[in-house]
């Protein structure tokens, strides 16, 4: 019979019409058909918000998430690409007292996962005594050999943990799944709030919503406590860019203050853990991993791997770090495991699990049908299905490959597999906006818990999948399933809760150690960076020539061939692929250092990337393209002074500043070489000041037209123009004496260089200054690169 919404006074609008699926639960609608009480206010809220109100609101939530960068990485037969992150913006409300049980069960299960992985790992109690089947655990491939018989320093396999919950058909919550390998959610159910905040920041600001910072600091703080090493670092250990998460492992990392480190980083050295920093080898006390285990260490686990550090399971067995969570512990993933869940409760706690499972069937458990390990997950979660369907018909239709007794609920009794609940499992429903209207659509809903010193905390909301269309399937937001924020909301006033350390935790002030991978990057996003943005000016100047002579074989256009070709740029194209490759690098450098960049700036990449593309499919070489790259400069600078504006001056800045300089000087070099060379066609010096930016500083410096002489001390000698050669060389100067070790004695290669250049060229005139000199000082430049390279970077 169909449940017909009894709505209070005043709640009236998007909630019309609202009608939940017959026999599965909604979080808004209660059995009777009424609006349950935490959702009262929300929903007067929302009545009193026109559509045009409400659109606008949705593209403040939306605006802001692009602004951040937040994506999610799609899968498809073709590759995988980032996709906008898919919020939906009505979040799910929880009541308080609600969340206190469900957290309760939680921490029950928490305990008992730590029970089972210290078993696994230790004594095997569980498959000596029967209670698990050994093919089960020796046959599966997350079960890791060489750490039996490691204990973990702290005592603790597990240190944070998710797990995917939903609503049986009585509207209790049951435990679909448990996710100890890496877990992934926290970081996008921040964001998720902080965009939902945005959206009904009127009525956020006093719904008694409880905060999720504090959560995120009582971690933090017990992470920096399980240090072993005063001097040690916390690190969080990702598989790189193209991980569907890797946007969440740098926003963590960067809203903690702790390193984002790939395998590649770290290095085992006496079994000490240590990451490669430019200022040498630093341990790595505590290591979040979010690098699935098996890859973890190619020298013990997956020897193909090149994501993992080799020597890792070496440094777990001397004791010298904690990982989080420990390697391993993938195997209390595995979706059979949930049929023996009961007994294992009973079993390691004495306990019965406060919280069901999901139905799960277990074929396999005799000797000879060992090698058979089935997991037939009873997720049956399409609302078209009968919920009260007998047990007996639920097994008897189970997937196929494990042959089915003919009486499989005394089977299972007589075997000890372990039938877990009583019904199917449905997935409840919640309101999302679709089509102008509030509509029930099914839901997932991913908790998480972390381990602090007073024992395990849960997360006062959570990370809820919600699916587009009725089809459960779609929650999946690789199947075009969307994200939204929970609230758990109070009847009373909540702690306003942020990162500050707790009153009488003393700050440190220590400057964060930079791995040389990331310091790599960020001298690589500088000199791509720089080298985008002359060849806009190169190019905006070929095309200015264009127009006004309407001659592509002109001598001076010819001329600037080579400078093009050198980096692969046709400057016969308008907004020519090259230059849209050159920044796609500086892009790709900038996505390996993400914990160490500004959302603005990369905001500003990703807008002035777009933009480029735009351009290139409908601009022409000349006028057209000349005001187009004027734009994208605009652009490009913008950038450039976000960064010197904003990022904060230490060893990355130093890096990044690095790089800007050494592509600026070779650059400079190479334009005055061709455009001031003494056979250069007419109009190649005014050119060389032109694409230097300073036609109204030689204009103030040298009251006559340009000459070779006037060029070449402007932009190759004059200390104060910031686009000089010297200035330059200058700087380079000034970023390497701070860098680690850059003076020390006796002095390094790279310094002598350096300082020897910069003599060179500071004591020189105009007239020396030939176009052999300055491609020689064009390599000297390259070869201070290198030693940059070879000094810090490798």
């Amino acid at each position: 019979m169909e449940r017909k919404t009894r709505l209070a006074p005043g709640l009236t609008g998007l909630a019309d019409g609202y009608r939940p699926q017959p026999g599965v639960p909604d979080e808004m609608m209660d059995a009777a058909g009424g609006i349950r009480p935490v959702w009262r206010g929300f929903l007067r809220h929302l009545a009193g918000l026109s559509p045009d109100d409400l659109h606008r609101r949705f593209a403040r939530g939306d605006q802001y998430l692009r602004d951040a960068g937040v994506f999610f990485r799609q899968y498809s037969a073709e590759g995988s690409d980032e996709r906008a992150w898919p919020l939906s913006h009505v979040p799910v409300l929880i009541d308080e007292a609600e969340w206190q049980r469900l957290g309760e069960g939680l921490i029950q299960r928490a305990d008992l996962l730590e029970a089972l992985m210290a078993d696994l790992y230790g004594a095997n109690r569980l498959v000596a005594e029967g209670v698990l089947p050994a093919a089960l655990v020796a046959g599966n491939p997350e079960w890791l050999r060489p750490m039996v018989g490691i204990a973990p320093r702290g005592g603790h396999h597990l240190h944070f943990l998710a797990f995917e919950v939903g609503r049986g058909p009585d509207g209790d919550w049951w435990v679909l799944g448990d996710r100890a390998q890496a877990p992934s959610g926290a970081g996008f159910a921040l964001e998720n709030r902080v965009a939902t905040s945005r959206v009904f920041s009127d009525f956020y600001a006093e719904a008694h919503v409880h905060r999720l910072a504090g959560f995120f600091r009582t971690f933090r703080d017990a992470l920096q406590e399980w240090q072993a090493d005063p001097q040690g670092r916390v690190g969080i250990l990702t598989p790189g860019p193209l991980n569907e998460t890797y946007y969440e492992h740098a926003w963590i990392a960067r809203y903690l203050g702790f390193m984002l480190l790939q395998g590649e980083d770290l290095t085992v050295d006496s079994g000490q853990l240590k990451v490669r920093t430019v200022a040498g080898p630093e341990p790595v006390s505590v290591l979040w991993r979010r690098l699935d285990g098996a890859y973890a260490d190619p020298l013990e686990l997956e020897g193909g791997s090149q994501l993992g550090t080799p020597g890792l399971v070496s440094a777990l067995r001397h004791g010298s770090t904690t990982l989080v969570n420990n390697l391993g512990s993938g195997v209390l993933e595995t979706r059979a495991f949930l049929a023996f869940m009961p007994r294992i409760a009973r079993a390691l706690l004495g306990e019965e699990l406060r919280l069901p499972n999901i139905a799960t069937w277990w074929c396999g458990q005799k000797a000879e049908r060992a090698h058979v390990a089935a997991n037939v997950s009873r997720m049956l979660i399409s609302p078209a299905l009968s919920t009260r369907q007998p047990i007996e018909d639920d097994l008897a239709a189970l997937a196929e490959g494990c042959p089915a007794p003919r009486d499989p609920v005394a089977w299972l009794e007589r075997e000890g597999a372990g039938l877990v609940g009583q019904e199917s499992v449905v997935l409840s429903t919640t309101p999302a906006h679709i089509g102008g209207a509030l509509v029930p659509r099914p839901m997932s809903l991913r908790v998480f818990l972390a381990r602090t010193p007073s024992g395990w905390q849960v997360m006062p909301g959570g990370f809820a999948r919600i699916g587009r269309t009725p089809e459960p399937r779609a929650v999946a937001m690789q199947h075009g399933g969307a994200a939204a924020d929970v609230w758990i909301v109070s009847e009373t006033p909540v702690e306003a809760a942020s990162l500050i350390p707790a009153q009488g935790r003393q700050l440190q002030a220590r400057e964060g150690a930079l791995p040389s991978r990331s310091a790599d990057n960020l001298f690589w996003l500088g000199r791509y960076v720089e080298r985008t943005e002359g060849l806009m000016r190169l190019l905006r100047a070929r095309n200015v020539r264009l127009a006004e002579t309407g001659d592509a074989s002109a001598p001076l256009l010819a001329a600037l061939a080579p400078l093009f070709r050198g980096q692969g740029v046709d400057p016969e194209e308008g907004i020519p692929k090259g230059l849209i490759q050159t920044l796609r690098s500086a892009i790709a450098s900038a996505g390996q250092v993400r914990d160490r960049f500004s959302p603005d700036g990369w905001s500003s990449l990703a807008d002035l990337d777009k933009t480029m593309r735009r351009m290139a499919e409908r601009v022409a070489p000349g006028d057209d393209a000349a005001r187009a790259l004027s734009a994208l400069l605009r652009k490009i600078t913008g950038f450039s002074g976000l960064v010197h504006e904003n990022m904060y001056r230490v060893t990355g800045w130093r890096f990044l500043e690095l790089g800007r300089h050494v592509e600026r000087g070779a650059g400079m070099a190479a334009v005055l070489a061709t455009l001031a060379d003494p056979f250069a066609p007419d109009g190649g010096l005014d050119l060389a000041v032109e694409v230097g930016d300073s036609v109204m500083t030689h204009r103030r410096r040298f009251a006559v037209t340009t000459s070779r002489e006037t060029v070449v001390d402007l932009l190759a000698l004059d200390a104060m123009n910031p686009r000089s050669i010297l200035f330059q060389l200058d700087g380079i100067e000034e970023q390497v004496r701070l860098l680690p070790g850059a003076t020390a004695s006796p002095m390094p290669d790279l310094l002598r260089l350096v300082l020897r250049t910069r003599t060179n060229l500071a004591t020189e005139r105009a007239e020396q200054l030939d176009t052999e000199a300055l491609w020689a000082l064009r390599g000297a430049i390259w070869e201070i690169s290198d030693l940059i390279t070879d000094s810090w970077l490798r």
